[in-house]
C-alpha cells in the first residue's frame, strides 16, 4: 500500500493545515468512507491544487470514488470510452452533452492529479492517461454529434453511396500521446470524398455537412459553460490557418500540402494522427507522409528549426518571459526540436524514425546512432523533469502555463511534488537540466551558424561581386597568391554562367551564395584548380536540389571531405556527380572510413533490404545499387587516404560484391518461387540446389572499382524434378529462369545505373552453352572438353554464393581437374601461345607508356606464370590447387621450392604494386597506362621469370 509522505516544507505544511481546517466541516460526510491513508491523500491534494480543492468542495460526492480506488491505478482508453459512451447515451440535447463531457473531464483530471501528487506513477503513464482522456472525450463527442447531425441533414455519402466520416487529426502532444494536464488541443478536420447527404428532406453537400459538424464538435469541447470547458481547441494548424476552410477533403489536403505546404507544417505533421479507429487512417497518413519526410537525407530542416527557435526566443524576450520551462533556453521545446531535427533529416530514408512519441523516437535515434547514449540520457532526464514540472504547475490551478511560479506557495508546492524540500534545491536542479539541454541544442542547431563568421568579408565579396576579369584576378591574387588565378577565375565564371541557366530557386541561390565562398576558403594550395573543377562539377549536378547544398553548407566536415575526395580522385567526384544521394555518406568522416569486415556486407545489405516491400522490385534494385555505390565510395575514401593497402582494398571490394551476389540470388529465388514454387528436391531444407562460381578477379579476390563479375551458375537437381507451384516447370527450366532473373537484377539500368557488368563467357561451351548447368555436366566438361585456357581460368575460380554442399562439391571438382596429369611441354606451349595471342590483340603499350595489365612483364604475365605452375605441378603436389589468389599461390610455390622465397616475395610485391597503380588510375578515370620507367624494375623482374619458366625448356 502506498504511504502518503508528509510535507517537508514548513510553510506548505502550515498552508495544508489551514486548507484542511477550512474544508473538513464541508466534507465531513465523505470523510467517513475514507481510511487514514486515503484521508492523507485527500489532504495532500487539497493543499497542492486550488483547482482540485474548489472542484471537490463543489462536488463532494465524487470523493469516495476518487480516493478509495488504488492511487496508482492505470486507466485505459477503452474503459474511459465505454464509461463515457454510457453517460452520453442518455443525452437528448447538445447542452446535456456539454454538461456530461465537462463533468467527466473534470472528475478524471482531478483523479489524474491525485495520481501525480500522491503516487509514484511514471510520467509516461500520466501523459498517456491525459491523452486517452482527451481522445475518449473527442471520439465520444464526435460519435454523438455525428448521429445528431445526420438526423437533421442526412448521411454524407460519396458518388458510390458510401457513408463518409469526419476524421479528426490530432496534432502536437495529443498526436504524440504526450498531452499536458491543462493543454489546449490542436486539431485538423478532414473527410475522404466529395458528395452530398442522403436521407433528409433537403440534401446538402459534404463540405457543408462536415463544416457544421466540425463547428458543433469545437463548441462541445471549447465553449465555456457553468461546468467550465473540456479543451481549448486550436484549429490554426489547418491549411491556410484561420482564413482556410474548417474542413477539407483528402484531395484538397493533398493538393495543399504538395503545392503550398510550408516548413513549419512539416514539423506540425510529425506527430499528427487520427483520433479513433478508421479504415481511412493508413490512407490519409500515407498520402501526407511524402510531404513530411523526404526520401533523401534532408539538412534543410536545421536552418528552418534555427529560424523557428530564433522567432520563439525573440517573442520570449519581447514579453520579458523568464523561467519558461517550455520556451526558454534548454526548455521542453529545444528537446523536441533536437529529436524532430533528426527525424526530419533521416526519417524519409529510415521509416523507423517516423515515430510520433518522443520517448520512442529518442530511443530509436540512440539505437540507430544518430544521438549518443550520453545525449539520450541528458535529454531523457531533462524531459522527464521538465514535463513533470509542467504538469504539476498546470494542475495547481488548471491553467495552461509553463512559467515557474513566482509566489512562495506555488514554489513550495512544485518543489514538494518534484521531491525537493526547498525551492532553491529544485530551482538549481531545473537550471542544470536546462543548461545541459541548451548545450546539446547548440551543438546540433546552434544560435548562429559558425560558418558565416570567418567568411563575412573577402571570399563572399569576391563571389558576389560582378567585377571585370582584371579586378577579379587582382582580388584572387591577394586571397591566394599561389593559385593559378586565370584558371580559377575561368572555372568560376563558367560555373556562374551554367547555374544562371538552371532552375535553382530563391532558397537554393541563398545557400549557394553562402556555400561557394566557404568552398573557396577551404580549398588549399595542393592542386587547387583540379580540386575546384571537380567540386564545381559535383555542385553543378546538385545545384537545383537545395537539400544537398544545405547538407554541405550545414556540415563543414562533409564539405571538407568532399574537397579532399575530389582532389584525390576523379572517379569519386564523377560518382558523386552521377549519384548525389551518395553525398549523404560524407556527413560523418569517421563513419565514412569505418569499413566492415569483408564478410559483413551481406548482413548490412539484408538490413537495408528488410525495409523494402517484397513485391517492390524497382525499389529492391535501387537499394542494391545505392548500397554498392555508397560502400564503394567508402572503400575509395579509405583507399585514397592510405588507410587500406591494395590487397585490403580488393578484399573489401570482393567482399562487397560477394555479399551483393548472395542477396541477388536470394531475391531472384524468392521471386521465382512465388511464381513457380521451388524444385521438389529442395523442399524441407534451406538449400536451393544452386551455386555461383566466381572466376577472374572475383574468384581471385582481386576486384577493382570498375571490375565486372565473371560468374558460372551450377545446380544439382535431377532432370526429372519439377517445381511445386500451381504453374509447375521442370527444375532445369526453373534454374534457367533463376539465372536470367539474377542477370536481370545485375544488368538492368535504373536511375542509379547498373549493379555490376556480368560476364558469363567462362561457362561450359562459352556463349553457346547453357546459362546454368548441372554440377555433373560441369565436371564432365572440365575433364573431357575444356581447353587449357579454361583450366587456367579455373585456377582463379572459387565458390562465392549458394549451397555449401554444392560449393564443397565444386571445390573437390576444381582440385581434381587442376591436379590432372599434364605434359609440361604441351602445357607450356599452349599457355605461351594463348598469352601471345592476348598480347597481340590487347596490349596498348607504346614507346612511352606501358599497359599495366597486358604489357610485357605486366599483370597478365604474372597471372599466367602462377597458372602455369599450378597446372604443371598440382598432380604431384595437390596443395598448389588450394588457393585462387596469386599471392598465396606464389607462397605455396616457395614452400615447395619451385621458386625461392626471395623471388616469390618479389613477384608478389610487383603484382601488388601494379594492381595498386591500376587502382589509382581508375580513381583518376585514367586508362591503365603508365610511363615505362615508373614500373621498369617490376616488369623486368616479371619478364625475366616469364623467359626463365615459360620460354625455356626446363622440364
Amino acid at each position: 500500500m502506498l504511504q502518503i509522505k508528509p510535507f517537508a516544507n514548513s510553510y506548505l505544511q502550515q498552508q495544508s493545515e489551514s486548507y484542511w481546517r477550512h474544508c473538513q466541516a464541508s466534507l465531513a460526510p465523505q470523510l467517513q468512507d475514507l481510511d487514514e491513508q486515503q484521508r492523507l491523500a485527500l489532504k495532500r491534494t487539497l493543499a497542492l491544487s486550488d483547482f482540485a480543492r474548489e472542484y471537490l468542495l463543489t462536488n463532494p460526492g465524487v470523493i469516495p470514488s476518487l480516493f478509495t480506488e488504488p492511487l496508482d491505478h492505470h486507466f485505459s482508453l477503452p474503459d474511459l470510452t465505454l464509461e463515457l459512451h454510457k453517460l452520453v447515451a442518455l443525452c437528448q440535447q447538445e447542452d446535456e452533452l456539454h454538461r456530461v463531457l465537462r463533468q467527466f473531464r473534470n472528475r478524471y483530471l482531478i483523479r489524474f492529479a491525485v495520481n501525480d501528487f500522491c503516487s509514484s506513477l511514471p510520467l509516461k503513464s500520466s501523459l498517456r492517461h491525459l491523452t486517452d482522456l482527451a481522445e475518449a472525450l473527442i471520439s465520444v463527442a464526435l460519435d454523438w454529434l455525428t448521429d445528431f447531425c445526420q438526423q437533421r441533414w442526412g448521411e454524407p455519402t460519396d458518388a458510390d453511396g458510401q457513408l463518409q466520416p469526419l476524421l479528426v487529426y490530432a496534432m502536437g502532444k495529443l498526436g504524440g500521446g504526450e498531452l499536458n494536464f491543462s493543454s489546449d488541443i490542436d486539431l485538423i478536420f478532414a473527410y475522404p470524398h466529395a458528395g452530398e447527404t442522403r436521407g433528409a428532406r433537403k440534401s446538402i453537400d459534404n463540405q457543408q455537412f462536415f463544416t457544421r459538424l466540425g463547428q458543433k464538435l469545437i463548441a462541445a469541447l471549447n465553449q465555456v459553460t457553468v461546468d467550465g470547458f473540456v479543451y481549448r481547441v486550436d484549429m490554426r494548424l489547418r491549411p491556410f490557418g484561420d482564413s482556410g476552410p474548417l474542413v477539407l477533403s483528402f484531395a484538397a489536403l493533398e493538393n495543399y500540402y504538395q503545392d503550398q505546404g510550408r516548413d513549419w507544417e512539416r514539423y506540425a505533421m510529425l506527430k499528427a494522427r487520427l483520433v479513433g479507429n478508421s479504415e481511412y487512417h493508413n490512407r490519409l497518413s500515407s498520402m501526407l507522409r511524402p510531404f513530411v519526410y523526404r526520401r533523401y537525407i534532408d539538412f534543410s530542416v536545421i536552418e528552418s528549426f534555427r529560424k523557428m527557435k530564433l522567432m520563439i526566443a525573440q517573442e520570449a524576450r519581447r514579453k520579458s518571459v523568464k523561467d519558461n520551462i517550455k520556451l526558454g533556453p534548454g526548455g521542453i521545446r529545444e528537446i523536441e526540436f533536437i529529436v524532430q531535427v533528426f527525424q526530419l533529416i533521416r526519417g524519409g530514408r529510415n521509416p523507423q524514425l517516423q515515430e510520433r512519441n518522443i520517448y520512442r523516437a529518442m530511443a530509436l535515434l540512440t539505437e540507430l546512432g544518430s544521438i549518443s547514449a550520453d545525449t539520450h540520457a541528458t535529454l531523457l532526464h531533462a524531459y522527464d523533469f521538465l514535463r513533470r514540472s509542467e504538469n504539476a504547475i498546470q494542475a495547481f490551478s488548471d491553467k495552461q502555463t509553463q512559467l515557474l511560479p513566482a509566489d512562495e506557495l506555488n514554489q513550495a508546492r512544485l518543489a514538494d511534488v518534484m521531491g525537493y524540500p526547498e525551492w532553491d534545491q529544485y530551482y538549481q536542479q531545473c537550471r542544470q537540466h536546462m543548461a545541459a539541454v541548451h548545450r546539446e541544442f547548440n551543438l546540433l542547431i546552434g544560435e548562429d551558424n559558425p560558418n558565416e563568421l570567418p567568411l563575412s568579408d573577402r571570399w563572399v565579396t569576391y563571389w558576389l561581386a560582378n567585377w571585370e576579369p582584371e579586378e577579379s584576378l587582382v582580388w584572387l591574387q591577394e586571397l591566394r597568391p599561389q593559385w593559378p588565378h586565370q584558371d580559377i577565375h575561368r572555372e568560376l565564371s563558367n560555373f556562374k554562367e551554367d547555374i544562371h541557366k538552371r532552375p535553382i530557386g530563391r532558397r537554393g541561390q541563398i545557400i549557394l551564395d553562402k556555400l561557394i565562398p566557404l568552398l573557396l576558403s577551404s580549398i588549399g594550395e595542393q592542386m587547387p584548380k583540379l580540386t575546384l573543377t571537380r567540386c564545381l562539377h559535383v555542385l553543378l549536378r546538385i545545384v537545383s536540389r537545395t537539400a544537398y547544398l544545405e547538407l554541405l553548407y550545414e556540415n563543414q566536415g562533409a564539405l571538407q571531405q568532399l574537397i579532399r575526395l575530389c582532389r584525390d580522385s576523379e572517379w569519386i567526384s564523377e560518382t558523386l556527380a552521377r549519384f548525389p544521394i551518395l553525398l549523404d555518406e560524407l556527413i560523418d568522416p569517421k563513419l565514412l572510413m569505418a569499413l566492415p569486415e569483408p564478410s559483413g556486407y551481406q548482413t548490412l545489405l539484408q538490413e537495408n533490404l528488410i525495409r523494402v516491400p517484397n513485391d517492390d522490385l524497382e525499389e529492391q534494385m535501387e537499394t542494391l545499387r545505392q548500397f554498392k555505390q555508397s560502400h564503394q565510395l567508402k572503400i575509395a575514401a579509405a583507399d585514397v587516404s592510405d588507410v587500406l593497402p591494395v590487397m585490403k582494398v580488393s578484399d573489401q571490394l570482393t567482399g562487397l560484391a560477394q555479399g551483393i551476389i548472395a542477396e541477388v540470388v536470394e531475391l531472384a529465388w524468392q521471386q521465382l518461387c512465388a511464381r513457380y514454387g521451388q524444385p521438389q528436391a529442395t523442399l524441407g531444407s534451406d538449400n536451393k540446389g544452386f551455386a555461383v562460381l566466381g572466376y577472374g578477379k572475383l574468384g581471385g579476390i582481386e576486384l577493382g572499382y570498375s571490375s565486372d563479375l565473371d560468374m558460372v551458375f551450377v545446380h544439382n537437381c535431377a532432370q526429372s524434378d519439377m517445381t511445386t507451384g500451381d504453374k509447375q516447370v521442370p527444375s532445369s527450366q526453373f534454374y534457367l529462369k533463376l539465372a536470367q532473373r539474377i542477370l536481370h537484377l545485375f544488368n538492368t539500368r535504373t536511375a542509379s545505373g547498373t549493379l555490376y557488368e556480368t560476364d558469363m563467357r567462362l561457362r561450359p561451351s562459352g556463349n553457346s552453352g547453357l546459362m546454368v548447368v548441372h554440377i555433373d555436366t560441369y565436371h564432365q566438361y572440365l575433364q573431357k572438353d575444356a581447353w587449357t585456357w579454361e583450366h587456367q581460368a579455373l585456377v582463379r575460380a572459387r565458390g562465392v554464393a549458394g549451397d555449401q554442399a554444392l560449393l564443397n562439391q565444386f571445390e573437390e571438382i576444381r582440385r581434381n581437374v587442376l591436379s590432372m596429369s599434364r605434359s609440361l611441354s604441351t602445357l607450356r606451349t599452349e599457355v605461351v601461345n594463348m598469352r601471345e595471342k592476348m598480347r597481340q590483340h590487347l596490349d596498348k603499350s607504346d614507346g612511352n607508356l606501358f599497359d599495366i595489365k597486358q604489357g610485357e612483364g605486366g599483370l597478365a604475365d604474372i597471372e599466367f606464370i602462377a597458372q602455369f605452375f599450378v597446372l604443371a605441378y598440382s598432380h604431384p603436389y595437390p596443395s598448389l590447387a588450394t588457393y585462387s589468389d596469386n599471392v598465396r599461390i606464389f607462397e605455396g610455390l616457395a614452400q615447395l621450392e619451385f621458386i625461392d622465397n626471395s623471388l616469390a616475395e618479389k613477384l608478389s610485391r610487383a603484382y601488388c604494386h601494379l594492381r595498386d597503380l591500376g587502382h589509382e588510375l581508375v580513381l583518376q578515370n585514367c586508362p591503365k597506362m603508365i610511363a615505362h620507367q615508373q614500373v621498369q624494375s617490376q616488369t623486368e623482374l616479371v619478364w625475366d621469370c616469364w623467359n626463365r619458366y615459360l620460354l625455356q625448356d626446363s622440364d
